[in-house]
């Protein structure tokens, strides 16, 4: 019979970072939260994330004795300067869809564990902080990210892994709490830019960049643009302004050969312009939220994210698309991003749009010639 000790041993041997181990009880803990903040979670629930389900492990595996958390450092190597800021580090180098990587080692653990006579699932609504926090393995941040103990200069650049298995393993001392400095003034809450962040370790999710950029609903409401920069899918604000993060930032690391390999394809151009082919072969293999058919919100993302750069080589880009693009939603954006940005050109573009432009696309146009 397999111990702790060969656990350990056999998931380092696959390049995890570190190992914990919790029992398999339900997380009374999350059931309150989502109970008393069932308006802020349900439009997640409404998509089919099932947070009540991932509660309780036996939901997943009915003879659950213990969850082995994994912990993956997903920043390990650098990213490339095009994609940073524009789409958040845990995606630059995502294989849930290409499973050339990251679940490869979780598949190759799992079948070390079936042959040791270990049956395990890794239930996708699972709470995996919840459960390395339990683990022993790390605390929180105000930002709501779990902070490693021991992985990556115990920053939050990690992800855990929950491994429900039916068999008990002795479990490691919980270390819920928040173990953010005393002199740190919230400098996650006061830098998130949509004011998502609303207290330490409270978070209205429907106004986190991340959930906007690919589960938002229609046209980005005008007070929300302008903060949400850059940022095309996800968003790394908050972790990037936290000081337990700051020695895992300020180091050299060896660049990451696959994200660079795609970075290109990530132009904010392509994407703008991008048809379903495109789309279905360079983009949703990394970046899978949103399916063919909303790839408009991919491009409106895009126009957004032009006009917040301020940079004026974008203006024939986002006319191009204006006149392309069928979808008012882009439309409107792009006609916003021109007024964003500003100038001759862009002014001159909107001009000669205006008398034929209606609804939003319409109001969108007026409202950026006022902004040139």
């Amino acid at each position: 019979m397999i111990s702790e000790r060969d656990v350990i041993k056999k998931a380092r041997e696959l390049g995890f970072d570190d190992v914990g181990f919790t029992t398999a009880e339900p997380f009374e803990f999350q059931r309150g939260v989502l109970k008393q903040r069932e308006s802020d979670y349900a439009p997640l629930i409404e998509r089919g994330l099932d947070l009540v389900g991932g509660i309780d492990p036996r939901g997943s595996l009915a003879d659950a004795g213990s969850i082995i958390v994994l912990m993956e450092n997903y920043f390990r190597e650098s990213f490339p300067r095009s994609l940073e800021g524009k789409f958040g580090r845990c995606y630059h180098d995502d294989d849930r869809m290409t499973k050339d990587g990251l679940s490869r080692r979780i598949k190759a653990f799992r079948g070390w564990l079936r042959e040791n006579g270990i049956e395990s699932k890794v239930p996708f609504n699972l709470s995996q902080r919840l459960a390395a926090a339990r683990a022993g393995m790390g605390d929180f941040g105000k930002n709501c990210f779990f902070y490693s103990n021991k992985v990556a200069r115990k920053s939050s650049w990690v992800l855990p892994i929950g491994v429900v298995v039916n068999r008990v393993f002795e479990p490691g001392e919980p270390s819920y709490g928040i173990g953010c400095p005393d002199w740190c003034r919230n400098a996650c809450i006061a830098a998130c830019p949509t004011g998502a962040i609303t207290a330490p370790q409270r978070m209205n999710p429907c106004r986190c960049i991340s959930y906007l950029s690919y589960y938002g609903e229609g046209l980005t409401p005008r007070d929300l643009r302008e903060p949400m920069g850059t940022w095309i899918y996800g968003c790394d604000v908050c972790q990037d302004v936290c000081p337990r993060n700051r020695a895992w930032l300020a180091q050299e690391l060896p660049p990451n050969e696959r994200a660079a390999q795609k970075a290109a394809d990530f132009d904010p151009v392509l994407i703008l312009h991008m048809d379903i082919a495109y789309y279905q072969t360079s983009i949703w293999p990394h970046m899978f939220y949103m399916p063919a058919d909303q790839t408009w919100r991919w491009k409106m993302n895009a126009a957004r994210a032009m006009g917040n750069s301020l940079d004026l080589r974008y203006v024939p880009e986002l006319v191009r698309a204006l006149g392309e693009n069928s979808d008012e939603r882009v439309r409107a954006m792009c006609a916003w991003a021109l007024g964003r940005i500003g100038g001759a050109d862009a002014r001159a573009a909107l001009e000669r749009l205006a008398p034929g432009a209606e609804g939003v696309v319409g109001q969108e146009v007026t409202d950026a010639l006022e902004m040139c």
